[in-house]
């Protein structure tokens, strides 16, 4: 059970607030995860939710490149909640099994392509450091350009809340979820 309430009926947030709950169901289809207990301060959940929506939907990077930043912030975070939910995501953006293996089982860049292994070295780096050196920056930079670089650090930064939130507050897994990150 989690930490905190989870927040999944409009009815429980004050009048004021319920089109911050129809704004996120709108883009997402429902209230679940990360929402779920974000929605405890509505007002983090919307403005969380408006930055995701560009993140997730309308950002430049490509799908597979998202993903599997995506991913790489769930191992190095621990977040078993935000790896299977985009594991099948990766896997419908294009990241191949091997990458998906590499990163969940701490193999990386074992198995990547360049493209991959400069994405999850920008990660591994960012994450365990909280600082990216100056060779993988600039290669980071040539590959994907100014704002490829500022878009895949943003996704990182929000997944990364997303996962601290998941973390802290103990969100649960759905029966029979899967694919688990290897702990």
């Amino acid at each position: 059970m989690a930490r905190i309430p989870s927040i999944t009926q409009k009815e429980s947030l004050p009048p004021h607030q319920q089109q911050i709950y129809d704004a996120i169901t709108e883009s997402r289809g429902q209230i679940s995860g990360p929402f779920a207990v974000l929605l405890n301060s509505p007002e983090v959940a919307g403005r969380v939710a408006h930055l995701g929506a560009y993140i997730r939907f309308q950002s430049t990077l490509k799908p597979m490149i998202r993903e599997l930043a995506i991913l790489t912030t769930a191992r190095e975070l621990n977040c078993q909640y935000e790896w299977t939910a985009h594991v099948p995501l990766a896997r419908q953006a294009g990241v191949r099994e091997e990458a998906i293996a590499s990163v969940g089982n701490r193999k990386a860049p074992e198995g990547l392509t360049s493209e991959e292994a400069l994405i999850v070295q920008y990660g591994q780096e960012l994450f365990r450091t909280q600082h990216v050196s100056d060779a993988t920056f600039q290669k980071v930079l040539n590959q994907f350009g100014t704002q490829g670089i500022t878009e895949l650090t943003a996704t990182m930064g929000y997944y990364g809340m997303l996962a601290f939130a998941l973390n802290v507050f103990e969100v649960e897994l759905g029966p029979g979820v899967s694919p688990l990150l290897p702990l």
